[in-house]
């Protein structure tokens, strides 16, 4: 059966990588599930969203020189909004926003001190 762009087929991821993942068609074909095409949302880790040998339903967007792009997020179609535009986030108390606030920022500072201590660790070790 050959891949046709516009299909929605099950896969098995085979592969991660910090661009995206491998996902192995019922063909035997493989094609890459971009990092863009994975969630609606930003995503910073491929692994906080999919796993090897996880079977997930794709969407052919391209085909192109032997080369198979698929999609996650296109299967389900854009998000839902309901009430309008932002009404989501402006029906968000204070405390649910201040939440949200703290919990990426706080991400934010992780990864920055981790890029840090790398970085230290590197220059520490030559010295020693």
């Amino acid at each position: 059966m050959a891949v046709e762009v516009g299909s929605i087929i099950e896969g098995k991821v085979t592969g991660i990588t910090h661009f995206g993942a491998f996902v192995e068609l019922p063909d035997g074909e493989t094609g890459l599930v971009h990092i863009s095409e994975i969630a609606d949302t930003y995503v910073r880790d491929v692994r906080d969203y999919l796993t090897e040998n996880q079977v997930v339903k794709v969407k052919v967007i391209n085909v192109a020189d032997g080369k198979i792009g698929l999609s996650i997020r296109q299967v389900y179609g854009p998000p839902q909004r309901t009430g309008g535009r932002g009404a989501r986030a402006r029906n968000a108390s204070f405390e649910e926003k201040l939440q949200r606030f703290l919990k990426e920022s706080e991400q934010r500072q992780q990864d920055l001190r981790r890029s840090v201590e790398s970085k230290r660790g590197g220059r520490g070790s030559r010295r020693a």
